[in-house]
């Protein structure tokens, strides 16, 4: 995956009618909405779905009469703000901001531009949603496309702009009453691996699935059949930061509209089984300058790195411990750690060794960047991509330099530090990290870290079916 400028791959995008008569250079102003209604009129679109990301990247939203489209987009959309801090149980959390406050409103507008029909839905367009606060008209602290975009103005300041590339693995579930859980993984045979076609995909899952997400226009490239069964990765083309998060975040929710059309689960769940690995988010970066080359380039540097990827590299390792809990955000993401499981738990860098936390591909020149392997797949999109940008900026800022890059196979703890290893430590990590928090906003970090550890205590009350078989019996 070459970083380039941003992405430029099909996009089945509705055509507006702008009332702009000027026919000058430069970008053209927001579609009219009434110009939009007609378009989707023709197209025969009765609804208009507007969604965006809470805290932990689930998507909310509302489903909007298309005639009822213009006063959306002049008024807004009110939802309580406190559905930032609902759990997927569907706990309130005390989060300031919500229940302390009486449960103010958030104002959400559609953003017409990013309006695209919905492949799988016959006469629906879904479009990402503006939230603020309509007491001041300020972003809320918790909105996590604003705070990448927050993130993205800081590295803009620097003359740089990072250029992300989202690898997303998950698993396609079947129901099944007699499983655990009720559901089994589909089409569940060992060996499958990078492989394609019926005999590890006899539905045609894949297939059909990369073909609605080509219709979605959010640059799916290719897929496959990943190690274990019932296990995918779809792979995304590369781009702006905001525009890479909003595309991974739109191909999270796409995937499990999808699977539930077919009447299945997908999950980005980090190790939904005992007995198999779980699926990883690596994020690919690289920075361009103000002139459009690659600034982690360098013929003449060490391992073809510039100075600028190296202060980079040094930033990602020092703030990893914080950036865990971003990008491994749940309990379950510290059951994916181990030795020999190729989920890194080291802090290390490597050049093209897919055993250190952060490796660097051999391309060089325009592709020249870094891969981050330390995310799973159930992050949230936005907040894993601006905490790798903020250590890079901050590495950048510092002018750091990282350690002598590992040589040979990784997870030996006498070479490297261990990243946390629980939910609870990488969130102290997070707190304790005063640069990245100025970075990220302590508004947000204290809304994330107080979340989070609400969730801590929830599971800390559950009774586990571990517990019940290990003691019941005996005890």
């Amino acid at each position: 995956m070459r970083p380039a400028p941003p992405c430029r791959g099909r996009r089945h995008t509705i055509l507006f009618v702008s009332k702009r008569t000027d026919r000058t250079e430069g970008p053209l102003s927001t579609p009219d909405p009434e110009d939009v209604v007609a378009t989707l009129v023709e197209q025969r679109i009765e609804l208009v779905r507007l969604s965006y990301p809470d805290l932990i990247g689930v998507d909310r939203g509302r489903d909007i009469l298309t005639h009822h489209l213009p006063a959306a987009c002049a008024h807004g959309l009110s939802f309580c703000r406190a559905v930032y801090h609902t759990s997927p149980r569907g706990d309130v959390v005390d989060v300031a901001g919500g229940l302390d406050t009486g449960l103010p409103d958030i104002c959400v507008r559609p953003d017409l531009d990013t309006l695209v029909p919905v492949p799988w839905e016959p006469g629906v367009a879904w479009c990402l949603g503006e939230p603020v606060d309509p007491a001041t008209g300020l972003p809320c602290p918790e909105s996590p496309r604003d705070l990448l975009r927050r993130v993205v103005a800081d590295l803009a300041a620097e003359g740089l702009a990072a250029v992300v590339g989202p690898e997303l693995e998950y698993f396609l579930l079947d129901r099944d009453e007699t499983a655990p859980a009720g559901w089994r993984r589909y089409a569940d045979v060992t060996g499958q691996v990078y492989t394609v076609g019926r005999k590890g995909d006899p539905a045609g899952h894949l297939p059909a699935t990369l073909r609605a997400l080509d219709a979605l226009g959010i640059g799916a490239i290719s897929g496959n059949r990943e190690f274990d069964g019932g296990q995918f990765e779809i792979n995304l083309s590369h781009s702006a930061a905001l525009d890479a998060a909003d595309r991974a975040w739109r191909f999270k929710t796409a995937i499990k509209e999808i699977a539930h059309a077919e009447g299945r689960l997908a999950t980005f769940m980090a190790k939904p089984f005992n007995d198999t690995g779980g699926s990883g988010f690596h994020v690919h970066v690289s920075c361009v300058d103000t002139e459009g080359h690659n600034a982690f380039a360098d013929p003449s540097g060490a391992h073809g790195l510039s100075d600028t990827a190296r202060h980079a590299i040094a930033g990602l390792l020092e703030h990893a411990p914080a950036l865990a809990a971003l990008l491994n955000p749940t309990v379950n993401s510290y059951k994916r750690f181990g030795p020999d499981t190729l989920a890194p738990w080291l802090i290390d860098w490597g050049l093209d060794n897919r055993s250190a936390m952060l490796r660097v591909p051999p391309e060089r020149g325009v592709g020249t960047r870094l891969e981050l392997r330390l995310g799973d797949a159930s992050a949230n999109p936005y907040l894993a991509v601006a905490g790798v940008v903020a250590a890079v900026l901050l590495g950048i800022r510092a002018k750091a330099a990282p350690p002598a890059p590992l040589q040979g196979y990784g997870y030996d703890r006498a070479r490297a530090a261990v990243l946390p290893m629980t939910l609870s430590g990488s969130l102290d990590a997070l707190a304790a990290d005063t640069a990245l928090t100025e970075v990220l906003g302590k508004g947000f970090v204290t809304a994330f870290v107080s979340y989070k550890r609400d969730e801590l205590e929830r599971f800390r009350r559950h009774v586990t079916d571990w517990e019940f078989g290990e003691y019941a019996y005996h005890l």
